[in-house]
C-alpha cells in the first residue's frame, strides 16, 4: 500500500479501502481474507490489518466468527435505523422483509428497584414481564425484555401479542396510545444465554436500546432493554440546524 501521501495512520488508511470494496464488491455474508491474506496484499503488518478489522466491526461493516472469520454485514445493502422509528414490525416491513415474533416467557410479577426506576412506580408494584424474541426472514436480529404496569394492562395475555403488534394492542384494548419513545443506545458484548437465543456467538459485539414509551397524558407504559446483533444493525441519526 503506498502511503507515501497520506499522514494518517496506517490502518485508517487500510479501513477506507476495504470500506470501498465492501460497498462495491462484495455482498453480505461475503467473507474477507484472512489477516494474513490481508497482510501480505497490503504490505501491512498483522497487527495494523486486526485494528482495521476492528474498526470495521465497529463500525457495522463486518462481523466475525470465531475460528470462521470475518463477513460482510448488512449494514451496507439494506440498513436497518433503530433511530428512525420505535416499531420494529413497521421497520421490517419497510425493509421488505417478513417479521416474526416469538414470546419466550410472560409473566407478573413485582418490580424490583431497577424497573420500579425505569417505569416510574414504586419498588413491589406489579407489572407485566415480556421476553422476545424478535425475528426477520425467519433470522434472530434482536431480544427484548419488557416491563410493563399492570394497571395500564391488567388482562394482557400472552396470546394477544401473538396475533398483533404490541402497539397495537396498546392502542385498539387499552385505549394507551404510544406519544413518544425515548431511546438509548449503547455497545455492548453477546453474553452466552443471549448468543444461544440470538443463533450468534458468545462475545459478538451487540447494540443495546433502552427505550422508555410514554403515552398521550405523559405516563410510562413502557420499559425495554434490547439487545440487537451487530451485524443486522446499525444506528442512523440526522442533525438538521
Amino acid at each position: 500500500m503506498n502511503a507515501a501521501n497520506d499522514g494518517r495512520p496506517l490502518y485508517n488508511q487500510l479501513v477506507d479501502i476495504l470500506k470501498v470494496k465492501i460497498e462495491n464488491e462484495m455482498q453480505v455474508n461475503d467473507r474477507l481474507p484472512s489477516e494474513r491474506e490481508l497482510s501480505s496484499q497490503y504490505d501491512l503488518s498483522r497487527t495494523t490489518v486486526r485494528i482495521a478489522l476492528n474498526e470495521l466491526e465497529l463500525m457495522g461493516y463486518v462481523h466475525r466468527q470465531h475460528g470462521k472469520g470475518t463477513f460482510v454485514s448488512n449494514v451496507v445493502k439494506g440498513q436497518t435505523d433503530l433511530g428512525g422509528t420505535y416499531s420494529f414490525t413497521e421497520q421490517m416491513k419497510s425493509l421488505g422483509k417478513v417479521p416474526e415474533t416469538k414470546i419466550l416467557s410472560f409473566k407478573t410479577m413485582k418490580a424490583n428497584q431497577f424497573v420500579a426506576e425505569g417505569l416510574g412506580i414504586d419498588v413491589d408494584t406489579e407489572i407485566i414481564k415480556i421476553k422476545r424474541l424478535r425475528l426477520a426472514d425467519d433470522e434472530p436480529m434482536m431480544l427484548e425484555r419488557t416491563y410493563l404496569p399492570l394497571s395500564k394492562f391488567p388482562t394482557l395475555d400472552a396470546e394477544a401479542l401473538q396475533k398483533a403488534p404490541m402497539y397495537d394492542v396498546f392502542r385498539k384494548d387499552y385505549n394507551q396510545v404510544v406519544k413518544v419513545a425515548d431511546e438509548v443506545l449503547s455497545v455492548g458484548i453477546m453474553t452466552a444465554n443471549d448468543a444461544r437465543l440470538l443463533s450468534f456467538y458468545e462475545g459478538a459485539p451487540v447494540l443495546k436500546l433502552k427505550r422508555t414509551t410514554y403515552n398521550n397524558k405523559n405516563e410510562i407504559i413502557e420499559y425495554t432493554l434490547s439487545v440487537a446483533r451487530g451485524d443486522k444493525f446499525t444506528y442512523h441519526l440526522r442533525h438538521q440546524r
